[in-house]
């Protein structure tokens, strides 16, 4: 694989009718990165994808992917490949076969297009399975085979669309680690679209966050989880309360609040929710300016000393905790 496969969006912009989707977004992918693409629904994230893949069209802008510019060019002449959200395997095609289509497209005879699809379907541990048809595999499976057929045409950069949507919860953890093994092993690009928090942080090494058709922020998902710039960025990836104070807008993790006596604390706040959460207890308080805390308390700090609802509480942090927020 090409090592210098950097992709770069240039003011990318899509339009629909007057409606902007996108709005002039500028990203450099590294080679080899795995990236997530995070935002709320309508947010542009699915229309960035298909530009890049080439099943949009671009109103503005460019798509440059290792140094030249592919953003008119169709979609099997990009070095991309798509993996769908509902995978649209031929149900009339075996397995092997549905791995091979596009080779069988582009004129590989047959015994090069069968050996390389074994290569793949091995990839994906799914070899025993070649000769059988969509319907006669789970949703996980179908999934590898959607795969193997992306991967096939060796792309330089993955595009994948909520391929974990389909997938039941227990599933869905196993092909997180599935598809981190792959893109290690491949050592290609996978940019991924998901309105997951979870899933971006536990896949990408970097996470672009999206909202209303701009980049909210990007940069890696350590970063942006810990740092984020904006309430929006800091309510979205969740696991923070956004707080206006006098002194101005900052962000605190929950884990981070400590609950004491109303006289201990920062704040106080009136206690109204208490949600058991296994290891800890989410304890969400009512504080000035009616605004909202979330405190994680571990489980057994909590049977210690237990909170009732309409408790009025203290809020405590460390003053290394407040992350400043500029909007």
């Amino acid at each position: 694989m090409a090592n210098d496969s950097t992709l770069e969006l240039v003011s990318l912009t899509k339009r629909y009718g007057s409606t902007v989707a996108v709005d002039a977004i500028s990203h450099n992918f590294q080679a080899g990165v795995y990236a997530c693409l995070l935002g709320p629904s309508g947010c542009g994230k699915s229309s960035t994808l298909r530009m890049i893949a080439g099943h949009e069209d671009v109103s503005d802008g460019s798509i440059v992917l290792s140094g030249r510019d592919v953003s008119h060019l169709p979609p099997a002449k990009r070095g991309t490949a798509m993996m769908f959200q509902n995978y649209a395997l031929f149900p009339h095609l075996s397995v092997r076969d549905n791995v091979a289509f596009s080779l069988r497209m582009s004129g590989v005879d047959k015994p090069e297009r069968y050996k390389r699809a074994d290569e793949m379907l091995d990839l994906v541990e799914m070899t025993s399975l070649a000769d059988r048809r969509p319907d006669q595999l789970s949703g996980g499976q179908q999934q590898r085979v959607a795969l193997a057929r992306a991967l096939i045409t060796r792309p330089q950069v993955l595009l994948l669309d909520e391929p974990l949507s389909a997938l039941d919860p227990f599933l869905r953890i196993r092909m997180r680690a599935e598809l981190k093994r792959l893109q290690r092993e491949l050592g290609i690009s996978f940019i991924h679209v998901t309105h997951g928090q979870d899933e971006a942080l536990a896949l990408a090494d970097e996470i672009i966050v999206m909202n209303d058709a701009k980049i909210e922020q990007a940069g890696p998902a350590r970063d942006v989880f810990n740092k984020p710039r904006t309430a929006f960025v800091a309510r979205f990836m969740g696991g923070h309360n956004v707080l206006k104070l006098p002194q101005g807008h900052i962000a605190l993790r929950s884990d981070e609040m400590i609950v004491t006596t109303p006289d201990e604390g920062r704040i106080d706040g009136r206690v109204i929710g208490v949600e058991y959460q296994g290891t800890h207890i989410a304890l969400t308080a009512e504080v000035a300016g009616g605004q909202e805390v979330t405190a994680l308390m571990p489980d057994a700090s909590f049977l210690d000393a237990p909170k009732d609802l309409g408790e009025v509480i203290g809020l405590q942090w460390e003053d290394r905790v407040a992350h400043p927020l500029t909007a």
